[in-house]
């Protein structure tokens, strides 16, 4: 064993290591309260789920004595190689798995069953850091981005093709790691107003005004008042703001005097103003040679196509199960004991659990098996149910310290390579637990992702492990002395 390997206990970060065993400790107690059955197995029996997590802990724990005895130099010459015998185990995983609850998504190897995608994670996040760390790389020409989609969208196809949307979905998380390190913020405001235009159009996709469609004209409102946004914030060109606010108020003003006459549909209107305005924009773009205007342009026409696509990928790409999943989390549909059963059950545990919570192992709605997968994607339920508000308040605040501490961890990196690794780990983090939380309180569709550290399984605690540490070991480096 050489000197940097044994001096790395010196170097380590013990904070991160110290919120990593409690939230794993905290998990294994909160399987216990989903899991246990008082006449059944006990605590500690192995065919038993609290005595199953302690088996994948322990295992977990030799993986992290591996990784850290590991040279760091490890991650970064082999990481490529790393990352392509996991695209190949994805897609052999494809063929070879078992259909198990509708994808084909875990190998089963006897009596134990892994989830590639769960370590494809950390797999993604070195490629990525390896990619971005070469000499002279920067993100903002078209062949080093397209480089790095393609390392981002190869794991979410071959995830998707096993049927697990939600595992894919987890992997959109490293766009917040290509902003970090420069990329155009137009993409990521692309993304949030495609969330948006999607959720308000199908929320008032059936409201008219007249014969003006609700949805659409609110949307068409949106993409006009945040192109003028942009435009204003941009360049600060007032007489282009002035001009195209200008012109919208004139329009509408006129549309709003012949509507007292004759019916008008406000989505027509709205449709001209934005090509107009695109218009307007590229002539600019052309004659001052400010690209900033017709990326502004292109979003706006972009948007308005996205729109009027909404149904056609609603109602034909969808499988029906996700319909009707959206349905229910907009409000549209009430499916209490169908697609909202788990959510409304759900929000029953956590809510009678109170202020202070009924205690370990008393949990109603948990002993009595009301919420499906109560000790995976559901285990947040628990922690409300056993340990109430202030429980899963404590939770929720140990979880931000430990994402804020990784974020800390990643600017003070010296390396790209351990900055982007880092800042993948953070994002990961951020992801699932936003999507979980938000998917056991309804706020978001149940697409089926673990709660880190405290959802039952090896696949689960193995990825994240392996995640957390392979980072830890990098920052570790840069202490050690040669």
């Amino acid at each position: 064993m050489s000197y940097r390997n044994t001096n790395i206990w010196k170097t380590i970060d013990w904070f991160t290591i110290l919120l990593y065993v409690i939230m794993v400790v905290a998990g294994w107690f909160t399987i216990c309260g989903a899991s246990y059955e008082f006449d059944n197995v006990g605590l500690f029996d192995p065919s038993g789920r609290p005595g199953s997590q302690l088996v994948w802990i322990g295992t977990a724990v030799v993986l992290i004595f591996i990784i850290l005895m590991l040279e760091s130099d490890f991650f970064d010459v082999f990481s490529l190689l790393i990352y392509a015998a996991m695209i190949a185990l994805l897609i052999v995983t494809i063929f070879v798995a078992p259909d198990i609850k509708g994808s084909r998504s875990w190998l089963v190897l006897g009596p134990v069953r892994l989830q590639p995608a769960e370590f494809a994670k950390f797999a993604t996040a070195l490629a990525l850091a390896k990619l971005m760390s070469g000499y002279g790389f920067k993100l903002t020409t078209f062949r080093n981005f397209s480089y790095a989609l393609l390392i981002i969208f190869l794991p979410m196809v071959c995830i998707l093709l096993q049927k697990e949307t939600g595992s894919a979905l987890v992997y959109l998380a490293f766009f917040l790691v290509l902003y970090r390190e420069g990329m155009s913020g137009y993409i990521l405001l692309t993304g949030v107003c495609a969330v948006v235009f999607f959720v308000v159009s199908m929320m008032y996709s059936d409201v008219m005004v007249g014969i003006t469609p609700l949805g659409e004209w609110i949307v068409l409102c949106m993409i006009q008042v945040i192109t003028i946004f942009l435009v204003q914030i941009k360049r600060g060109n007032q007489l282009a703001v002035k001009v195209i606010l200008g012109a919208s108020l004139i329009t509408y003003l006129i549309a709003y005097l012949i509507s007292v006459y004759i019916p008008v549909n406000y989505v027509w209107i709205s449709i001209a103003l934005i090509v107009a305005t695109a218009f307007y924009l590229v002539y600019l773009s052309t004659r001052s040679w400010i690209w900033h205007y017709l990326l502004i342009a292109v979003f706006a026409i972009g948007s308005v196509l996205f729109m009027f696509s909404v149904d056609y990928v609603f109602d034909e790409i969808l499988e029906p199960h996700q319909q009707i999943r959206i349905k229910v989390s907009l409000g549209l549909e009430d499916d209490p004991t169908g697609a909202g059963y788990n959510v409304n059950q759900s929000k029953i545990a956590i809510g009678s659990g109170g202020l202070a919570g009924k205690g370990f192992l008393n949990g109603t709605q948990t002993k009595l098996k009301y919420v499906p997968e109560q000790d995976t994607d559901f285990i947040f339920c628990t922690v409300g149910e056993e340990q109430g508000f202030i429980g899963a308040s404590l939770v929720l605040i140990l979880f931000a310290v430990f994402i804020l501490r990784l974020i800390v961890l990643a600017e003070r990196q010296k390396g790209t390579f351990s900055r982007v690794y880092g800042y993948g780990v953070a994002s990961i983090f951020f992801f699932h637990l936003a999507i979980n939380i938000g998917m056991v309180t309804g706020l978001v569709p149940v697409i089926g992702i673990p709660l880190p550290f405290f959802s039952y399984g090896g696949s689960s605690l193995w990825g994240f492990t392996i995640l957390l540490f392979v980072f830890l070991r990098l920052d570790a480096s840069k202490k050690e002395r040669l």
